[in-house]
């Protein structure tokens, strides 16, 4: 994404507009994961000599975005300021992935779950190459590059409360969040149970007691209707991540030769065109690497909790399951 110029490394306006191109598809490849219920890691890891251990290659998988995203912000380029230069706004916005991904790579892995299931090299270096190309895209937009698009529409009104989805982002962002951790260490606190009554009644010692030891949440609390609440807390927060994305200001003075002007407009994708519609009426800025993260996050999340639940049904029974939906309330296949 980087070549030099002029003896300094730069950002090639091109390439990230053909890397945002390319992060797209990825809605579309996701439909075959619903007729795929293959996913060698977590609670459906089988034996394999392409198996990494859990925690290592959970934060492998997790730790490329903000490294990434981080390395992008702080080259120097002749187009545009250095880190310490972005608007408060855009550095805002780094930093709420920064922060989710620092939870996901460290904190989770080595500090809250008890264990973790090995996970195969094929999901490995899948999670590892989108979030390479989710973050490249983003740290392009934190920059402040923008795209033209197609179709392009634009309001001539502006209201003030407009002003406000910034705002409304960061608190939805922060309720996600919050939800998100909530979710997934009430898993960890119900497996850490599970595990120590299976040590008391066997006495067994010397291995890793939480090893492949899973339970099925009982239908209360957030786990009332839904198998998956830290996922739909998950699209809360990147929801609330894009709306936050609304105040990243656009920066000015690129050259010609590596301005939007000399750059195909990008044709929007179908699931893409409404979220443009609103930006436009509302007369904010369409944040198009956050929007698109956003789609391929549930899209890609989706089926797997869709799975997970067939997973569950076999595993304790329709009784167990007790009519709760994957992610989505009273639906059993989704």
């Amino acid at each position: 994404m980087w070549l030099m110029l002029s003896g300094r490394l730069c950002p090639i306006w091109p390439i990230w507009h053909h890397q945002l191109l390319a992060s797209i598809p990825s809605f579309s490849i996701s439909i075959v994961v619903w007729f795929l219920s293959w996913h060698p890691a977590g609670k459906t890891s089988t034996d394999s000599v392409l198996n990494f251990p859990g925690r290592i290659a959970w934060c492998a998988m997790e730790i490329v975005g903000p490294v990434n995203l981080i390395y992008n912000l702080m080259l120097p380029s002749i187009y545009s300021p250095s880190i310490g230069d972005l608007p408060a706004s855009n550095i805002m916005v780094a930093s709420l992935y920064c922060i989710h991904y620092f939870n996901r790579a460290i904190i989770s892995p080595f500090f809250a779950a008890p264990s973790m299931s090995p996970i195969h090299l094929f999901i490995m270096s899948s999670a590892m190459l989108f979030n390479w190309f989710n973050s490249s895209c983003l740290a392009g937009w934190l920059r402040g590059y923008t795209v033209p698009t197609i179709p392009l529409y634009r309001s001539t009104s502006r209201s003030s409360l407009v002003d406000l989805i910034p705002t409304v982002g960061v608190i939805l962002f922060a309720i996600g969040m919050a939800g998100n951790i909530y979710s997934e260490r009430m898993l960890f606190r119900l497996r850490r149970e599970e595990a120590e009554k299976r040590t008391k009644k066997t006495d067994e010692t010397g291995t890793n007691k939480f090893h492949k030891v899973y339970v099925i949440p009982p239908a209360k609390g957030v786990f009332r209707y839904i198998l998956y609440p830290h996922y739909v807390f998950e699209w809360i927060e990147w929801f609330g991540f894009a709306l936050a994305g609304t105040a990243v200001v656009p920066l000015s003075g690129l050259p010609p030769a590596s301005s939007a002007a000399t750059t195909p407009p990008l044709r929007l994708a179908p699931w893409l065109v409404p979220v443009a519609w609103v930006a436009g009426k509302l007369a904010v800025p369409l944040p198009i690497p956050a929007v698109v993260f956003v789609i391929n996050a549930v899209a890609n999340m989706l089926p797997h909790a869709r799975w997970g639940r067939v997973w569950y049904v076999e595993k304790f029974g329709e009784k167990a399951v007790a009519g709760r939906g994957a992610a989505v309330p009273g639906c059993t296949w989704m």
